[in-house]
């Protein structure tokens, strides 16, 4: 029982330190610790997806990040939007491979791409129109 207090005490004495130290952090030591932060999940697929889209459209950036907002955001099953953003970064175009969608759900496939058609050429072609 004394060995639960004294940890217990340990514990939080240590808590607080911690807690006072981060809150005497200078502004540069916080804006180092942001530029280590992971990527936003949109801005990776958008860094991904953009280099194939160079040499097609004006604005590669802003088909990857359309086609991420409005195609692939249209499909509710995240088996298969997975693979839909997986296709776009990967290749440039919607596709979906067959390998990166459970067996149950390939057969999804054919009506995934027959939804997202729309929004698809919105993006591609018109894109201030879907936006």
């Amino acid at each position: 029982m004394l060995l639960r207090i004294c940890s217990a005490a340990i514990f939080s004495l240590l808590f607080a330190t911690s807690a006072q130290a981060q809150a005497q952090l200078p502004l540069e030591s916080m804006q180092i610790r942001s530029l280590f932060r992971m990527p936003e999940p949109r801005d990776e697929f958008v860094r991904q997806c953009a280099p194939h889209m160079l040499g097609r459209w004006a604005h590669p950036e802003a088909v990857c990040g359309c086609l991420h907002d409005h195609a692939a955001a249209s499909v509710e099953d995240p088996d298969l939007r997975q693979a839909l953003l997986r296709g776009i970064s990967e290749t440039g175009v919607p596709t979906i491979e067959t390998a990166w969608v459970p067996a149950s759900k390939q057969g999804e496939i054919g009506p995934t791409f027959t939804k997202i058609a729309k929004p698809t050429l919105q993006c591609m072609f018109e894109p201030m129109a879907s936006n």
